[in-house]
C-alpha cells in the first residue's frame, strides 16, 4: 500500500474509533455509576472506575423499588404487542399487496398518512377515547391501541410485494385458500421481514413511554419506561441515588441488547436483501 493510501487508512480509523468512543462513553458511565457507592457516585459521576466497587444500587433496586413488578408489566405488555404486530401486520401487507378489492390504494394512503403523523399529537385523543370505551387505566389500554404498526404494515406490503406471484398461484391451483396460501407459502418465506419486525416491534414497545403516560395512572400498571420516570422524577427522595437510577436503566437495557444480538444477522440479512430487490 502506497505511503498516502496507509495515511488515509489511519485517519479512517481514527475517525471511526474516536466516535465509537464518544458513543460508547455514556454506557460505560452508565455501567460505572451503577456499580459505585452514593457518595462516590455524587462526587465523580463522570469517572469511568467504580472505587469501590458496589452493589448496594442493585440490591436496592429489588428490595426497595417496584422494578420487579415494572419488569413483570413489561415483559407482557411488550410480547403481546410484538406477537401482535406480527401477526395482523403481516396479514393487512399480505391484504395490501395480493388482494384487490375496492379502496385499497385509499388504505394505503392512509396507512403513509398515519407513519407522518407525529405521536405526540394523538395523546390527548388517545386519552379521551380510552375515557369513552372505559378502558383507561388497565392492560387493554396499553395493548389495543399500539398492537398493530402502521411502520409494520408498510414493511410487510414491501416485502410481499418482492414474492412472485407464480410462487401463490400454484398453491391457489392445488386448492389453498387465500389465508392458507399466505399462512402456508408466502409466510416461511417472509423470514428475514418477520425478523427485522419482531426486532423493531420489541424495541419499540418495550422502550415505548409516551403512550402509557395517557394509558394508566395505577402504578401496579407501570411498565419499565413509566417507573424509571417515576424514579428519576424524584419519588425515591432525596439525594442524587446515581447508582440505583442508572442500575435500573442498565437492567432495563438488557432484554433490548439480548434480542438484537440474537437476530442481528437476519437483520442485517433482511435489510440488504430489500436494499438488492429494491
Amino acid at each position: 500500500m502506497k505511503p498516502r493510501g496507509l495515511v488515509n487508512t489511519f485517519v479512517g480509523y481514527s475517525i471511526l474509533i474516536f466516535f465509537a468512543l464518544v458513543f460508547l462513553y455514556p454506557f460505560v458511565i452508565q455501567l460505572a455509576n451503577s456499580l459505585k457507592t452514593e457518595p462516590d457516585a455524587a462526587a465523580n459521576p463522570l469517572s469511568p472506575l467504580p472505587a469501590p466497587v458496589s452493589f448496594a444500587g442493585f440490591e436496592r433496586i429489588f428490595e426497595g423499588t417496584n422494578f420487579p413488578l415494572w419488569l413483570g408489566n413489561s415483559l407482557l405488555v411488550t410480547v403481546v404487542i410484538t406477537a401482535g404486530r406480527v401477526f395482523f401486520d403481516s396479514l393487512a401487507g399480505y391484504a395490501l399487496a395480493r388482494l384487490r378489492f375496492g379502496g385499497r390504494k385509499v388504505i394505503f394512503a392512509a396507512v403513509i398518512a398515519v407513519m407522518a403523523v407525529p405521536g405526540v399529537v394523538l395523546l390527548i385523543p388517545k386519552f379521551l377515547v380510552f375515557n369513552q370505551f372505559g378502558i383507561y387505566d388497565s392492560y387493554t389500554a396499553l395493548i389495543l391501541p399500539i398492537i398493530v404498526d402502521a411502520a409494520g404494515v408498510f414493511i410487510m406490503k414491501q416485502f410481499f410485494e418482492s414474492v412472485p406471484a407464480s410462487v401463490e398461484e400454484a398453491a391457489r391451483m392445488d386448492g389453498a385458500s387465500i389465508f392458507r396460501t399466505y399462512w402456508s407459502v408466502v409466510l416461511p418465506m417472509a423470514r428475514p421481514a418477520l425478523i427485522t419486525l419482531t426486532i423493531l416491534s420489541f424495541q419499540g414497545s418495550w422502550n415505548e413511554f409516551p403512550h402509557t403516560l395517557v394509558a394508566v395512572q395505577d402504578p401496579d400498571l407501570f411498565t419499565l419506561p413509566r417507573g424509571l420516570a417515576d424514579l428519576v422524577s424524584g419519588s425515591l427522595g432525596v439525594g442524587t441515588q446515581y447508582p440505583l437510577k442508572l442500575g435500573a436503566a442498565l437492567l432495563a437495557t438488557i432484554p433490548v441488547a439480548i434480542i438484537f444480538v440474537i437476530f442481528q444477522r437476519y437483520f442485517v440479512r433482511g435489510a440488504t436483501e430489500g436494499a438488492d430487490k429494491g
